[in-house]
């Protein structure tokens, strides 16, 4: 059952952490301006945004990009069941809050495969009670466990959106691809992908530098073109729906992005580059900022 994993012993957890090198959920959770990190999950943020100094635009792009494929999904296309692979640690608007709002009755399945994530996964499961939110403690390169435990919350009978949002960078092609056909394979007809994904495309110079900072740091990162993106979703049969993979500022925009809270000037200005990216306002935007294709298409 998805929820034994919460079960597990909190020195067994604390045994699996491994605070000395960073993790690429904790890394995320920085840029989101999260608290749930180590000082190598703050350095290796920090080299990244030496490397390109809006590269934070990526990834609240990316976040805001899930937001507004949820929306559509639970709002326009009637989707009441969510697999969200590569969770992350919790953050404002996590997928079942999206989806509960607009459909109480939504149930929604996190997997992540980071010890701390797991930590911190009962914040995570805050279902209203016509819902269902589940957390399942897992790799992304184990498909066949993951589907095996989801189906502990979620009816394969009935359509599934399959969330698989900034994690197919960290995985090579030659397991990638399968594992993504693998999964959409168990779903029915009428489920969907929801994909985003680094690409060089857009910007070469700025990725290419933040990916030496991360792979210096013992990360695989896949950087793939738009037809490699496309090629996730033509493999598993899925057309993506208008307006196609596209840069992820540029699908479906509602400018609505969220805009944090600004503190006082002095505040700021003690702060490092780093601090000071949590309160950023993304919506000054250009396409010189973005490097992730993003994409939603529905299982024939």
């Amino acid at each position: 059952m998805p929820g034994d994993a919460l079960s597990q012993d909190p020195a067994e957890l604390r045994r699996r952490i491994d605070s000395s090198k960073a993790h690429p959920a904790r890394v995320y959770d920085v840029f989101l301006g999260g608290k749930d990190h180590y000082p190598a999950d703050l350095a290796a943020a920090a080299a990244g945004l030496a490397a390109n100094p809006r590269g934070y635009l990526d990834v609240r792009h990316n976040r805001d990009f899930l937001r507004r494929a949820v929306t559509a999904l639970a709002r326009e296309d009637g989707i009441r069941q969510f697999l969200d692979i590569g969770t992350g640690l919790p953050t404002a608007e996590n997928v079942h809050q999206i989806a509960q709002r607009i459909e109480p009755e939504s149930r929604v399945v996190y997997v992540d495969n980071d010890p701390v994530v797991l930590a911190h996964a009962r914040a995570l499961l805050t279902s209203g009670p016509e819902g269902r939110t589940d957390y399942i403690d897992a790799d992304l390169k184990s498909p066949a466990r993951i589907l095996e435990q989801a189906a502990a919350t979620l009816d394969f009978d009935r359509p599934v959106a399959l969330c698989l949002v900034a994690i197919l960078h960290f995985v090579e092609d030659e397991e990638a691809y399968p594992i993504v056909r693998e999964l959409m394979d168990a779903l029915p007809a009428g489920s969907r992908l929801v994909l985003s994904h680094l690409t060089e495309d857009l910007n070469p110079e700025n990725i290419r530098a933040v990916q030496r900072t991360y792979t210096e740091r013992g990360f695989t990162f896949v950087l793939r073109s738009r037809k490699d993106v496309e090629r996730f979703f033509t493999e598993a049969g899925i057309e993506p729906a208008e307006p196609g993979v596209v840069p992820v500022h540029h699908w479906r925009p509602d400018h609505a992005a969220p805009v944090p809270e600004q503190p006082e000037e002095s505040y700021l200005a003690d702060l490092d580059d780093i601090e000071k990216v949590r309160y950023r306002d993304i919506n000054d935007v250009t396409d010189a900022d973005i490097n992730v294709y993003g994409g939603l298409g529905a299982k024939g």
